[in-house]
């Protein structure tokens, strides 16, 4: 785990928000394996009223979504990255997620790289670290 001088902390604030307001959310390993959570959650994420973008090496369609293998592949304006991969990997997503343009990345659950939040903050994008918007939204009535 990268760790920084100032750990991140989620502001309710920005996750109600995300949560709340329409955008195109980019789910980075996001499979057509129905066994995963990133398939649950990008489903939950649908129901939210958020189109998806599923992301993943193999650039599979998932619920009716097109695939792409990388974020640089998506064509168009990308709200939120969220980010179904191992922590050790979650710094290069977040990287590739800066160098589009999105506007926040949410690391899912477990997912933790202080330095990587450390950069995206730092280059004017919101983060939201180790939790899932299926926690989440109850929290604030949303879902």
């Amino acid at each position: 785990m990268t760790t920084t001088s100032s750990p991140h902390r989620n502001d309710p604030d920005v996750v109600r928000r995300l949560l709340t307001t329409p955008g195109r959310w980019a789910i980075v390993g996001l499979s057509d394996n129905p066994a995963r959570v990133a398939y649950r959650i990008a489903a939950y994420m649908q129901q939210l009223g958020m189109p998806i973008v599923p992301v993943h090496p193999k650039a599979e369609p998932v619920h009716g979504a097109t695939g792409y293998a990388r974020l640089a592949d998506v064509p168009g304006p990308i709200d939120v990255v969220d980010v179904f991969v191992r922590s050790e990997l979650a710094g290069a997503v977040v990287d590739e997620a800066i160098a589009v343009g999105a506007r926040a990345v949410w690391l899912q659950l477990g997912v933790i790289d202080q330095a990587a939040a450390a950069r995206a903050r730092a280059a004017g994008l919101d983060v939201v670290m180790d939790t899932c918007p299926k926690i989440e939204a109850p929290r604030f009535g949303i879902g």
